[in-house]
């Protein structure tokens, strides 16, 4: 599942993208589950997709704390990059295949923050680095804000939504 048939040979392929996130070490989770009344996913205007926020755990577990109380700049940057494996699994849902997307647009990192924490564009740059890996320099940086916050829902530490061009 989730590959491309080679017409020629009749076997399934897996995208351009789901190979770099293999030679990286990294797969695709499972899309997470709805949290309240929303669309995990959007499109608009023809060829954009918004993606709600998504957490950072990638297996179901919890992952909770806040930067710069339990939970460290190095761990937040890992929860990005989870938060975005998950985004990611959501526009692979929506879309079908992850070499549809032209452009990152924009990314919102939401980042739990003691008061004296001041390093949320460092944790974003957990999320928007597998990015640039994935896509590109030109196509995988996107616009972004990287904003603390007092809590997030679940006492998450981190949390991304993105808006992504397609083909």
């Amino acid at each position: 599942c989730g590959g491309k048939t080679d017409k020629q040979k009749g076997r399934l392929t897996m995208s351009r993208i789901e190979e770099k996130l293999q030679e990286m070490g990294l797969t695709l989770p499972e899309p997470p589950a709805k949290g309240g009344m929303y669309a995990p996913a959007k499109r608009f205007g023809g060829s954009l997709v918004y993606i709600s926020g998504c957490g950072p755990s990638t297996d179901g577990s919890a992952i909770t704390g806040k930067l710069g109380e339990d939970v460290t700049t190095e761990q937040g940057y890992a929860y990005a990059r989870g938060c975005m494996l998950n985004v990611l699994a959501v526009l692979k849902r929506e879309i079908g295949d992850l070499d549809k997307v032209k452009s990152a647009v924009k990314v919102t990192c939401f980042v739990a923050s003691a008061p004296d924490f001041y390093e949320q564009p460092q944790v974003a740059n957990g999320g928007t680095q597998l990015l640039v890996d994935l896509f590109g320099q030109e196509a995988g940086a996107p616009s972004r804000s990287a904003i603390g916050m007092s809590v997030l829902p679940g006492n998450m530490p981190v949390e991304t939504e993105a808006l992504f061009e397609m083909e």
